[in-house]
């Protein structure tokens, strides 16, 4: 569980060194957060590495501006105090996302368009991907089209996600903005309250923005964290990132594409005949921020000492833990539901696809093993996870889900394991992934159980007694 909610500033845990280390200090001019509280760490821009003013916020933002800036600095933070819109100022995620996009990532490369080749060179892997995969699953292809974006193209195309996904905590701490006051002093404090609101979607939107920029110079494709974060329907691979992955690893480049390519097929193919599943996700992350509170009393004696010239106050009470997950039954359940879930599909994706490349790509093993550590040591997908939603994703479900998929296709074949994803309710738990056997041998009987209520309920006759396969989406269509 990280301790860093939502978008405030990467985990402490985070390491100073290394790349990961390196980005974060080109983002926050190499300090930890606290002296540029906006989050605008930016080369080039607001308060950039090295910049002046530390210990001045003004300093910070404007400092290392030429005066042919200055005019949009001061645009920018008008923008900031006068927003009015919801919990996050997405205007201005959007923007810094794409700044950030633009400066490169760490090494030097930075983004450019999609050529032609590229561009053929992913449709055809996605096509052999699907070809490979109708193998290993009964589930049919769900890539309408396939896709290569530049990394500025993949932070248009998943903003609207990162909306859905960032929103409802947002929402929470906005709120408890506006009410630590009390009521008979809102009305006189109504400018204030309205100040810190837009200061708190401003703060919301950089480090968002800043967060999914960094990602953006990470990920390969659209699902890299498990969730579906592009348009349905529409496979998407990003080549330049492709190449920085297989960089080092000793295979192929069309070799590492191919391989990519079957885990996005996989993942769309999931998201596209399982339809409850997205809501299913994103829901569970709601549910999971409806259980994320405010130490009202840390933020009532901010409001009492805020001072408009010394906006950093906020900031700082924000990367202090103020906003902690509720340590109740409910909420508890709540993110036992998100990582099972989302361990499940990973696990399901990363069985189907050993299944698929094993026998025709000699690379199979060791991209595999390549994937998992960097999904077990904490790669970006899953720290930028952590910053926005304030959990991390844990590898051993992900390694345990996996086994449990691969137990389901060697008692039950192809057929039987998808159609666990008719409903929900179907799906293995938490504790069913730590005795993987259990669970398929015991639901194998609880199958026959649950047909015979279906059955019953139904008013239908030994005859007529429906059968529950992969096509009964919400498995309680009986009549």
């Amino acid at each position: 569980m990280s301790d860093t909610p939502f978008g405030f500033g990467l985990p402490p845990e985070e390491p100073e060194d290394g790349d990961e280390g390196k980005k974060k200090d080109q983002q926050s001019g190499g300090g930890q957060g606290q002296a540029n509280p906006f989050g605008f760490g930016m080369s080039g821009g607001f308060g950039g590495p090295g910049g002046p003013g530390g210990d001045n916020p003004l300093a910070a933002m404007f400092g290392s501006l030429n005066p042919n800036d200055l005019g949009a600095a001061f645009q920018q933070l008008g923008q900031m105090l006068s927003y009015e819109g919801g919990p996050v100022n997405w205007d201005m995620a959007q923007q810094i996302a794409r700044q950030t996009v633009s400066q490169g990532t760490s090494d030097g490369v930075k983004d450019a368009s999609v050529g032609p080749a590229e561009r053929t060179a992913v449709e055809e892997a996605v096509r052999l991907a699907d070809l490979w995969l109708d193998d290993v699953t009964s589930l049919p292809s769900g890539a309408g089209s396939a896709v290569a974006w530049s990394r500025a193209e993949w932070v248009e195309a998943t903003l609207p996600a990162w909306k859905e996904l960032v929103d409802p905590v947002a929402e929470r701490v906005g709120a408890a903005m506006g009410d630590v006051l009390p009521e008979e002093m809102q009305a006189m404090a109504g400018p204030l309250i309205g100040m810190m609101r837009s200061m708190g979607g401003a703060m919301f939107g950089s480090q968002i923005g800043q967060a999914v920029g960094v990602l953006a110079g990470e990920v390969v494709g659209s699902t890299d964290i498990g969730l579906p974060l592009g348009p349905a329907g529409r496979a998407a691979l990003l080549p330049l990132n492709i190449a920085s992955f297989g960089k080092d690893l000793g295979v192929p480049q069309d070799e590492v594409r191919l391989y990519l390519a079957l885990r996005e097929a996989a993942h769309q193919r999931l998201f596209a005949h399982v339809p409850w599943l997205r809501s299913h996700l994103f829901g569970a992350v709601e549910g999971y921020a409806r259980g994320i509170k405010v130490d009202t009393a840390k933020l009532e004696d901010v409001v009492g000492q805020f001072d408009p010239q010394n906006p950093e106050q906020l900031q700082d009470a924000l990367q202090q833990g103020m906003f902690q997950p509720e340590d109740t039954p409910e909420q508890k359940a709540a993110l036992a539901r998100l990582e099972t879930a989302l361990a499940l599909v990973e696990g399901w994706v990363d069985a189907v696809v050993h299944a698929a490349a094993k026998p025709r790509l000699s690379s199979a093993d060791a991209l595999r093993e390549t994937l998992r550590r960097r999904r077990a040591t904490g790669g970006p997908a899953e720290q930028t996870f952590a910053t926005l939603i304030g959990l991390e994703l844990r590898p051993r479900r992900l390694r345990d889900a996996s086994r449990l998929w691969a137990s389901l296709t060697d008692a039950r074949g192809v057929d039987g394991r998808d159609a666990l994803w008719a409903h929900p309710d179907m799906l293995p738990t938490a504790s069913d992934l730590d005795d993987p056997d259990g669970f398929v041998h015991r639901e194998q009987l609880d199958f026959s159980e649950l047909e015979k209520m279906l059955g019953e309920a139904g008013g239908a006759g030994p005859a007529e007694k429906p059968k529950l396969t992969k096509d009964d989406s919400e498995g309680d269509d009986t009549e």
